[in-house]
């Protein structure tokens, strides 16, 4: 028997690969524009002195992020053939978000309340955004396993 995935779980999928999209495009943003000079410059992520703040971008696009691949999940549920892309999506992201809640976002903040950064605190800003550059490339994942989901869901 072919389920068909309703209208509704495609525009949830097309809304997760955008949304998702918006996200990586924050990341690529941050990772090639912001993070080579913040650390040398630490006011660049510093709200207080007139940086940027990333809460302003980050705390909305990965809210409804999520909430569009958990509404895709739900609505894909019943048919096999995307479910299991969907959620590899969702493993992959949550996977990204438990690192993040675990050291970036933390360490984030504490070099936001920072003034100037001493010699080891730039070694830590640096090292931060090296690792930091990882979250892209993890983000891009989630977003191919709901494209898979999608051109599942639309299999034949």
């Amino acid at each position: 028997m072919v389920q068909i995935v309703p209208p509704f779980a495609e525009l949830a999928l097309l809304s997760a690969i955008v949304l998702g999209s918006m996200g990586l495009g924050g990341g690529l943003y941050e990772t090639l524009l912001v993070d080579p000079k913040w650390p040398p410059n630490p006011a660049i992520v510093q709200p207080s002195r007139g940086g940027i703040n990333r809460g302003c971008f980050w705390g909305p696009s990965h809210t409804l992020y999520e909430l569009a691949l958990v509404a895709a999940t739900v609505l894909v549920w019943s048919d096999r053939r995307p479910r299991w892309w969907i959620v590899s999506a969702l493993i992959i992201h949550l996977a990204a978000r438990a690192w993040s809640f675990a050291y970036f976002i933390p360490k984030a903040l504490w070099f936001e309340k920072l003034g100037d950064l001493t010699e080891d605190q730039k070694r830590l800003a640096r090292a931060w955004t090296r690792l930091s550059r990882c979250r892209p490339v993890i983000q891009f994942a989630s977003i191919l396993a709901l494209c898979g989901g999608l051109d599942a869901s639309r299999a034949a």
